[in-house]
């Protein structure tokens, strides 16, 4: 698994702490930034990410910036991106079994980087159940194909 990660000035932080993260359990990864805290426009970095995920470069992405709003309404316009806004435990697990999602989005002005490493943990490590599931994520896949 290779993972595309990016913030913008909202999120650098929170970034470092998911790249260590990441470090930690082998996980490779690309960062495509920002590399300031002046303000910058989060669909710059969300969008390339997004359709770096979307054409299979990278397996999954993780976006943060101030609330993860911007981040994953901006990589939810991507054709094939299953962006999750997470900010809890319980989602992360269950966007990844339930709705495959293949991008990660989080918020460095409402939760702290202790839940955040828990929350990209958990969606790192978990895998996508099928099922009844894989039926309800053909439906969105199908309805984005006729756009």
């Amino acid at each position: 698994m290779k993972i595309a990660i990016a913030s913008d000035h909202g999120g650098l932080r929170l970034r470092e702490e998911i790249k260590s993260l990441m470090d930690e359990m082998n996980i490779p990864y690309e960062d495509f930034g920002c590399e300031c805290e002046t303000s910058v426009d989060y669909p710059d970095y969300a969008l390339p990410v997004a359709e770096k995920v979307a054409n299979g470069e990278f397996d999954r992405g993780i976006l943060i910036c101030g609330t993860g709003i911007g981040m994953s309404i901006s990589a939810n316009k991507v054709k094939g991106i299953r962006c999750a806004l997470v900010h809890d435990t319980f989602s992360a697990k269950a966007t990844r079994e339930h709705n495959n999602s293949n991008m990660l989005a989080m918020g460095e002005r409402v939760i702290g980087p202790g839940l955040a490493r828990e929350i990209a943990k958990i969606w790192l490590a978990t895998e996508f159940e099928g099922g009844r599931h894989e039926n309800r994520v053909n439906k969105i896949t199908e309805f984005e194909n006729k756009l």
